[in-house]
């Protein structure tokens, strides 16, 4: 453990962090540089974030599903003891 910060949770910061940097530079940046206005500027915005936020209700419950419908989750990494 790093500074008391668990394995898990230093794994879900660096993968938001990497899917916040990829939306940004992949979505955002080039929906805000389209548009000359900043009215068109804003609902570009607002409408990457609406977009941002469905694919991360649909990333959370997709992974919920499968904790709730799988009866066990320990095979899914390779070091992981049955």
């Amino acid at each position: 453990m790093l500074l008391g910060i668990s394995t898990n949770a230093m794994l879900l910061g660096a993968a938001g962090a990497v899917s916040l940097t990829a939306f940004v530079v992949l979505i955002l940046i080039p929906s805000l540089s389209a548009y000359g206005r900043w009215p068109e500027k804003v609902a570009a915005g607002f409408l990457s974030l609406f977009v941002f936020g469905a694919l991360v209700t649909v990333g959370i419950v997709a992974g919920l599903a499968y904790v709730f419908f799988s009866n066990d989750i320990s095979g899914i990494f390779p070091w992981s003891t049955d």
